[in-house]
């Protein structure tokens, strides 16, 4: 089929025309880009990262909220989901602190180092005892390190054998991926396995509400959740007093349960993410640390 010249070069001017209206919305399109960054950029915020420790939450919200208060210039994001996953997300590149209640494996280290070509850098935040949680109407007020043992490894399993009533014990802990579950495995069970009766619960606060509804129950977790629970004495060895975590059996060493809170980068920190936690380390910050109902660092 023929094809006339007139109708053939109106197709190219309509194609040509058509072609440029394109091109110049896309040209608009890249200018408002362009200003919403430059504007972005001229009145925008910093944004600090900070993941990981469930048993941190609660502090790093406060710690952030006073922050930002005093310096409108940043936002410091916190999130949860446990020390596992700040670490996890701190190798991957997508935080910039992680939060975490035990000390960071070679393993994780490793993995930093790879990728980053970076050795992972400590700051211990806070200290912290972590606290046997009992139902308010358990008689019992005082086991040992050794009784706790047996009990989370399923060698005890009936309070009358630590001094309470005929009942069978109810376990709840913490998840896998919780730096708690792993502390508390590695301190205080020798780096055994927990028996298969405990019931796995993802967060402190859902152990506490757990125990305070079970008169029959125990639980662990941070010392600034237990909040409608019982605090249970610990002691060292069956000769020995038992504690409560308080500042001066955390300070003396004397609570047999006591550990570093840490934040950890991927260097040493610079620039915001420095600013914001030595603020953290400062008299006002640790001053949090203690409302909060964990320990200074020093």
């Amino acid at each position: 089929m023929c094809v006339s010249k007139k109708n053939s070069d109106e197709k190219i001017i309509k194609g040509e025309s058509i072609m440029k209206n394109k091109t110049l919305r896309l040209c608009l399109a890249g200018l408002l880009v362009a200003a919403s960054f430059m504007l972005i950029a001229a009145g925008g915020k910093k944004t600090i990262t900070v993941k990981g420790s469930d048993t941190m939450v609660i502090l790093a919200q406060r710690w952030a909220e006073e922050y930002m208060a005093k310096h409108p210039d940043i936002v410091v994001q916190v999130t949860g989901g446990g020390s596992g996953v700040g670490l996890s997300a701190l190798i991957n590149g997508t935080t910039d602190i992680a939060n975490s209640s035990r000390p960071i494996k070679n393993s994780e280290v490793d993995k930093l180092k790879q990728r980053f070509n970076a050795l992972s850098y400590e700051t211990k935040a806070a200290k912290d005892g972590v606290t046997l949680y009992f139902n308010e109407s358990n008689p019992v007020s005082e086991l040992s390190i050794d009784q706790i043992k047996a009990i989370y490894l399923g060698e005890i399993t009936n309070w009358k054998d630590v001094g309470g009533e005929d009942a069978k014990i109810i376990l709840y802990g913490r998840e896998n991926s919780s730096g708690t579950y792993v502390f508390f495995r590695d301190n205080v069970l020798g780096g055994k396995d927990y028996s298969p009766l405990m019931q796995s619960l993802p967060g402190t606060a859902a152990v506490v509400n757990a125990v305070s509804k079970d008169k029959l129950s125990i639980g662990y977790g941070g010392a600034a959740y237990a909040k409608g629970v019982k605090m249970v004495k610990v002691k060292k060895d069956a000769e020995s007093p038992g504690y409560e975590p308080t500042a001066e059996t955390i300070k003396t060493n004397s609570y047999p349960v006591t550990r570093y809170l840490f934040m950890y980068t991927r260097a040493k920190p610079e620039g915001a993410v420095k600013n914001f936690i030595d603020w953290t380390l400062s008299d006002e910050g640790q001053a949090i640390v203690t409302k909060v109902g964990y320990f200074p660092v020093k």
